[in-house]
């Protein structure tokens, strides 16, 4: 008999188990705060901040995983330099003359006078003294010592004088360029007049 009832008594629990009914569960949907879209945001920023960080060594050294080379002092670079001091030079662009020029630049033409200051060939120009008509480089030759070079051409040179006078002619020039700031400014120039 008492086993009739446990019999009775599993039986009765496995309906009940299989007649029950789970409850529904109701989910709230909140209206975001101030403090819950700030700290949104603040995920989204950090996440954007850990992603440049990641992306930007890919960018610097390239995919490939070739180095980009630091942009310092090289020969290439100073004989830019020194093609753009001639550019400005012959553009008569006294805004660019003195951006090319050291503070403490001098020149040293063929007769031997030492003139100093960016202002000399500003001036020149602002005066009349001296307008260019032609300036080109040829057969250049630089070198580099650490943040100096040395760049040396054949000018070839169509000026006129305060007279209107034209006077044309070739030099050996060098211009002594320091390399600072990231840049390139010549500190003096040496000028040879070579004969005709």
């Amino acid at each position: 008999m008492k086993s009739n009832v446990l019999e009775s008594e599993k039986c009765l629990c496995a309906s009940q188990r299989n007649n029950v009914v789970a409850p529904s569960f109701v989910t709230r949907v909140q209206e975001p705060t101030k403090q819950g879209t700030m700290q949104t945001m603040m995920n989204r920023l950090a996440i954007a901040i850990v992603s440049g960080l990641l992306i930007a060594p890919l960018v610097m050294f390239g995919a490939a995983g070739k180095v980009k080379p630091v942009v310092g002092p090289t020969a290439e670079n100073a004989l830019a330099a020194d093609r753009e001091l001639a550019r400005v030079l012959e553009a008569n662009d006294t805004v660019g003359i003195y951006r090319m020029l050291d503070k403490d630049w001098a020149v040293i033409p063929s007769n031997g006078i030492v003139l100093e200051g960016p202002s000399v060939f500003p001036r020149g120009i602002r005066t009349g003294y001296r307008t260019l008509k032609k300036m080109s480089l040829s057969e250049p030759r630089v070198r580099l010592y650490g943040n100096i070079a040395l760049v040396t051409t054949k000018v070839e040179l169509v000026a006129i004088n305060q007279n209107g006078d034209a006077w044309s002619g070739q030099l050996r020039q060098t211009d002594v360029l320091r390399w600072q700031d990231g840049g390139w400014k010549c500190i003096l120039t040496q000028e040879a007049v070579i004969p005709k």
